[in-house]
């Protein structure tokens, strides 16, 4: 027989008043407050145990999909935990009591209203279970049983459920901590420690929590494309805490692997938008996904629904830049999303961000965005973080999480040497040759001019890979500064040079010569160098 607990005033419980309010007190006892979260579960079931003289004490908690319950701690049914026995939300004693939110009774065990084999194969014959509730909020259910016939009252029933709100709160605390502990070290994984150092731009970046300490879904994403050009990224997942730090963290990953086949952002967030469609039906995000072109003059730029970026130019105040914004990312079924140009000349800004920056409780939006425009200026990128971050945080503490993005084109970049330091092995060639592109791109090589004089320089940079060390290995150094419109790049290692290996080799020198206006080879006893230079602009 399966029945909901009476109430206490309609049981004959057979106790006394004192005796009540004694096995109340052993369930209350301040010292439990003591225990850590671990400790005290086990003191409550063996309390739970001796005060209902009962064979069996078990917990088990909803699981993160809130679909099924897991036998979290036991006692005399350890098999339940060794076993990772996972119970339907709604179906048989536990998921009953979890779906229904009350006390249930069942004074004869059968197949009919226990799902648990366990519980059948260990001869429990009669089970009370009650839900564990934090401000309605089901986290599971404790139950007890008894391997003989009983007939549990509404008095056991209470003072079962006693001992539930006492696990109850002690769990969600420690979930709570443990789900706060767990997002922030994956933001902090995922979000980039150092953003890349590309010629001709700066880069600086702010992630501010918000104040209620609980880590959300907003991020920012700064990385390289396989054709040269510069891939910027903000994003904010609706919702808090660790499943929100998960989501985003899905999704930061899926923006990687969808630029390696698309570096059209509207079509990149169209892919994006497809993957939460299909695997990801209950999240939710804003996404703002800018390419920079090689030459750094324009980047192109797609909206999912994000706010939008402010850019200064010459010196003014910053202004809101008119891109379309298409619905965000898993809001309805998949479209074509639109991209649009934006142009950076020299000297320019822009600044990528989430609502959380603009955003402030009986203030309109309209006023965050002006105070936002008002703090932009072109200047070095850090300097436009730290002025923003003053402006509109200030003293503050923001209510959400706040993720700042800002890509600076400086007047005088072109003018800075490059100079890059990459262990003499394969992997670094294409980090320089990536570098090399952005570079000259940023002192107004063309198309053409770049990729002769990268093709030039990777070669000479190869010839040190495969040549210049032997197993232990070296340095390459890579060295490029303007004279006026004549790029001069110098490459140099450390070692002693060895001679090509194989047939049809050393084909290399005659590529430099022809791709340069001069190429000089220097070799000592400290190494080799490599000077090539070629004169900008000679065919326009």
């Amino acid at each position: 027989m399966v029945r909901p607990a009476e109430s206490p005033a309609d049981a004959d419980t057979g106790r006394t008043t004192g005796d009540r309010l004694r096995r109340i007190q052993t369930l209350t006892d301040t010292e439990l407050a003591r225990l850590g979260v671990d400790a005290l579960l086990g003191e409550v079931l063996e309390r739970v145990r001796d005060l209902l003289d009962v064979d069996t004490v078990a917990v088990l908690l909803l699981d993160p999909s809130r679909t099924f319950l897991v036998a979290t701690a036991t006692r005399g049914l350890e098999e339940e935990t060794r076993q990772g026995v996972r119970i339907p939300l709604g179906r048989g004693f536990a998921g009953r009591i979890a779906a229904e939110k009350h006390a249930v009774i069942i004074d004869e065990v059968d197949h009919s209203n226990v799902l648990n084999p366990i519980l059948r194969e260990k001869g429990i014959r009669s089970l009370l279970g009650v839900p564990l509730l934090v401000g309605g909020d089901v986290l599971g259910v404790l139950h007890v049983g008894t391997l003989r016939p009983r007939e549990f009252t509404a008095e056991d029933a209470e003072l079962l459920q006693l001992a539930a709100d006492r696990v109850a709160l002690a769990t969600r605390a420690q979930m709570t901590q443990a789900e706060r502990s767990a997002a922030a070290a994956l933001q902090r994984s995922l979000l980039p420690g150092q953003l890349p150092s590309v010629p001709g731009l700066e880069l600086a970046a702010r992630y501010v929590p918000g104040g209620g300490g609980e880590i959300g879904g907003d991020w920012y994403d700064v990385f390289d494309l396989p054709s040269g050009r510069l891939c910027v990224v903000v994003g904010d997942v609706v919702g808090r805490g660790l499943q929100a730090s998960v989501a985003m963290g899905r999704l930061r990953s899926a923006v990687r692997a969808y630029a390696l086949q698309t570096e059209d952002p509207g079509e990149l967030l169209r892919r994006l938008d497809m993957q939460v469609q299909h695997f990801e039906r209950d999240v939710m995000a804003t996404v703002l996904c800018a390419v920079v072109e090689v030459d750094q003059s324009l980047a192109w730029v797609s909206s999912a629904g994000h706010p939008p970026p402010v850019r200064a130019l010459d010196g003014a105040r910053g202004e809101l830049v008119d891109v379309p914004t298409d619905p965000p990312i898993g809001l309805t079924p998949p479209r074509r999303r639109r991209t649009s140009s934006v142009a950076l000349p020299v000297g320019s800004c822009l600044v990528l961000y989430t609502d959380g920056l603009v955003e402030r409780r009986r203030e309109s939006l309209d006023a965050g965005l002006e105070r936002l425009k008002d703090a932009v200026r072109p200047a070095a990128a850090e300097d436009v973080c730290v002025r923003i971050m003053g402006r509109l945080i200030g003293s503050e503490t923001s209510a959400d999480d706040v993720a700042l993005l800002v890509v600076a084109r400086p007047a005088d970049s072109g003018t800075a040497p490059l100079r890059l330091v990459e262990p003499a092995v394969p992997r670094s060639l294409r980090s320089v040759r990536q570098s090399l592109r952005s570079y000259l791109a940023s002192v107004g090589a063309t198309l053409e001019e770049i990729s002769d004089l990268v093709l030039a320089i990777g070669e000479a940079s190869a010839n040190v890979v495969e040549h210049a060390y032997g197993p232990g290995g070296g340095l390459l150094e890579v060295h490029l500064e303007m004279h006026g419109p004549r790029v001069s790049a110098t490459i140099r290692d450390t070692g002693s040079w060895r001679e090509a290996r194989g047939v049809n080799r050393g084909r290399g020198t005659t590529l430099m010569h022809g791709l340069v206006d001069e190429c000089h080879v220097e070799r000592d006893a400290t190494g080799t160098r490599v000077v090539l230079e070629r004169t900008l602009g000679r065919n326009r």
